[in-house]
């Protein structure tokens, strides 16, 4: 029997506007009920919990197919829709460097591989594949996240006096960062593109969720100890994902 996820990727073949934005379904333990959320470049992600069947994911979806509409309308209206681009130059706020961007094919390849020297990025093998170039391209912004964050996440443990056991960096779709019970703290390497301070301010965060694993009052007067802009920046944060370009593919 086919998946939630695959009954509803086929349910929805045909209810969608435009072949960059698309339906995924998620599944949640925390989750206690359905829920959808839409991106601003019309990505459509379904919330269930555990367990829940196929049939009542596609009816749930069925049901708010107007208002589903209606949201992506609103989106468009201030994110219109790009085509998609490799780039050619990446700046990298949060860090403050910028990098271009070169595509070498190779006859007979099949793969992808990236090459970093200097400020330059270099694609080789089968670059007319322009999956495996972003693949590539999101290996390298992993590879450069968890050299360059590590330092900074280590050097506001110390400052801050919450303590983590391990780093992991990944391209989250849905968040920023978390933080585990186990100690392990997970950050986007999206949070690249955008300005030091909110980086700054992402690691924070999770670091203060080592002593409160909530968001009660404890935790933001904790945060607000180290970050007494928490507040705004916070703000800036939720509503950073349109800065994340077309061509990583999050939204």
């Amino acid at each position: 029997m086919p998946s939630a996820a695959q009954q509803l990727s086929l349910f929805s073949e045909t209810e969608e506007p435009d072949p960059l934005s698309g339906f995924s379904v998620r599944v949640s333990g925390r989750a206690r009920r359905l829920s959808i959320k839409i991106y601003p470049r019309g990505r459509v992600e379904v919330v269930v919990p555990k367990r829940t069947r196929a049939r009542d994911v596609q009816a749930f979806v069925a049901e708010n197919q107007a208002w589903i509409r209606k949201t992506r309308a609103a989106f468009a209206e201030t994110h219109p829709p790009e085509p998609f681009r490799l780039p050619v130059r990446v700046n990298l706020s949060a860090i403050e460097r910028s990098f271009g961007v070169i595509y070498q094919p190779q006859v007979g390849a099949k793969t992808v591989r990236y090459r970093l020297t200097g400020d330059i990025v270099c694609l080789s093998g089968q670059t007319t594949d322009d999956v495996a170039c972003v693949k590539a391209l999101k290996r390298w912004l992993a590879a450069t996240a968890k050299e360059t964050f590590r330092p900074r996440l280590r050097n506001l443990s110390a400052e801050t006096g919450n303590s983590f056991k391990r780093m992991r960096v990944a391209g989250q779709k849905t968040c920023w960062g978390s933080h585990s019970t186990t100690g392990t703290l997970s950050i986007n390497y999206c949070l690249l593109f955008l300005s030091p301070a909110l980086l700054r301010y992402l690691m924070i965060h999770e670091l203060c969720h080592a002593q409160h694993m909530n968001h009660s009052r404890r935790f933001w007067r904790l945060v607000g100890r180290f970050e007494p802009r928490y507040r705004a920046l916070d703000k800036r944060l939720s509503d950073s994902w349109k800065q994340i370009p077309t061509w990583v593919g999050l939204y």
